[in-house]
């Protein structure tokens, strides 16, 4: 597959990384900076062409005639758009647009069709939606979500105390009366997809597939918090903001939002009336103290800048009992931040990256299956993979038990018309399900790839 990736930030960076890990796959790579485009040549078996993307000349040199995917994902909204309109002209490439900016959200359904837009995908709205769903579970680590909502992938760290230390996975469900499944468990620097007889320690973190119900219900009864935040202070009046801010107060929930920029303030003051806004430096003790840190059951750390975030999450923690979330941008001390107990920990590119990379896996597969939904879970460490089933393929009818599936793969969840299945060996799979696969396989494209 010929994939071109436009605009070479923090996004086309971790597309070209991830792409470049997938198989048959012929990347190219596009920017107006030289430096940046040779780095990534050296960096990943890609090709590359220095120039402005909205160039049709350009694009021909980057090869957009014979191209599948075209991905435009500068700075500038407008020159993606372009860009894809041009694709679209002189190609015949599905493509794929980055569009940012709150002033074009409401509208992008007006025109999406007129540019042939395959995909658009807002990395700061995603990042917002994923945030959003962390307060209203603040137990979680993180929320990944399948089957349209209707199941959740939650990783929760076992705490001191806690009556899942010392027992083993297939006791849980027998012990404590419910129905989930342990599908993975960090320890230290090592991931595992448990079985049954896997014995979970304090200080693990877990991640279990449940349906939301049945998730909650599991949390009760291991003594942790589900409920939902009542109030959240905002540190930062960019775009994720916003879109953040603007989801929770439909939810009831109250929003300070603190931002050091006048005109930003007087904008999200028009835009968010039912918000608190304050007009001053989030990064001063004084005014966190004064907003009601203290007492606020939240906290979100969504400047521009990685270490102000950590600082403020950090001085957050010394201060309040509640929900953390910290965004960053960038991953090359993931290690060092994963040791810091920052809560939440949100990564815009990398969700973006995982949108787009599941799109492009979607258009490469055979017809037995569609991948519908993909995550990047475990620290990164593995995929959970919701695959459409389709009449052809090799794993319907066949008990679970008796299916030659690969080590560290699991089969987690099967969705049979909105019927969630925490699957046991005896069940079946059925054309028109879709399933859960967690694997620390990378590059899954088809159900049948999880078979010996």
């Amino acid at each position: 597959m010929n994939t071109i990736i436009i605009g070479c930030g923090k996004v086309g960076q971790k597309l070209a990384e991830q792409l470049s890990q997938e198989d048959n796959q012929n990347i190219t790579v596009v920017d107006t900076r030289y430096d940046v485009v040779q780095d990534l040549i050296n960096q990943y078996d890609a090709m590359g062409v220095v120039g402005n993307g909205a160039s049709v000349e350009v694009l021909l040199e980057a090869g957009v005639e014979t191209a599948d995917i075209l991905i435009a994902v500068t700075n500038s909204d407008e020159v993606n758009l372009l860009t894809c309109l041009l694709a679209k002209k002189t190609g015949n490439c599905q493509t794929i647009a980055r569009v940012r900016k709150p002033d074009y959200n409401k509208e992008l359904h007006l025109f999406k069709d007129d540019l042939g837009l395959a995909m658009v995908i807002n990395p700061e709205l995603t990042a917002a939606n994923e945030i959003a769903r962390a307060l209203r579970f603040p137990s979680a680590i993180q929320i990944d979500t399948f089957a349209k909502g209707r199941i959740e992938i939650l990783k929760f760290k076992v705490a001191d105390k806690s009556v899942l230390d010392n027992m083993s996975v297939w006791e849980i469900n027998s012990k404590l009366n419910t129905d989930i499944l342990v599908c993975g468990v960090e320890r230290g620097e090592e991931a595992f997809i448990p079985d049954g007889n896997f014995v979970i320690k304090k200080g693990d973190f877990v991640s279990i597939i449940a349906a939301p119900l049945n998730g909650s219900a599991f949390f009760k009864k291991i003594g942790v918090k589900t409920n939902r935040v009542k109030d959240t202070i905002i540190v930062g009046g960019g775009p994720i903001s916003y879109y953040l801010a603007d989801k929770l107060i439909h939810r009831g929930i109250k929003v300070k939002i603190i931002e050091k920029k006048e005109e930003v303030c007087d904008k999200l003051c028009q835009q968010l009336p039912k918000a608190i806004i304050i007009n001053a430096d989030g990064t001063d003790n004084r005014v966190l103290l004064e907003a009601g840190i203290e007492n606020a059951e939240s906290f979100v750390a969504l400047t521009n800048i990685d270490e102000e975030n950590i600082m403020l999450s950090l001085f957050a923690k010394s201060k309040m009992n509640g929900k953390l979330v910290t965004k960053v941008n960038r991953v090359a001390y993931d290690e060092i931040i994963a040791n810091m107990d920052l809560g939440t920990v949100v990564y815009p590119k990398d969700i973006t990256a995982e949108y787009i990379v599941r799109f492009v896996r979607a258009k490469e597969n055979s017809l037995d299956s569609d991948i519908e939904t993909m995550h990047l879970i475990l620290d990164g460490k593995a995929e959970a993979l919701e695959f459409s089933i389709k009449e052809n393929s090799p794993v319907i009818g066949i008990s679970l038990e008796a299916l030659p599936i690969k080590r560290n793969t699991l089969i987690a969840c099967i969705n049979r018309k909105g019927k969630i299945i925490i699957p046991r060996g005896q069940d079946e799979i059925c054309a028109g399900d879709t399933v859960i696969v967690v694997t620390t396989m990378m590059g899954l494209k088809e159900i049948s790839d999880i078979l010996d």
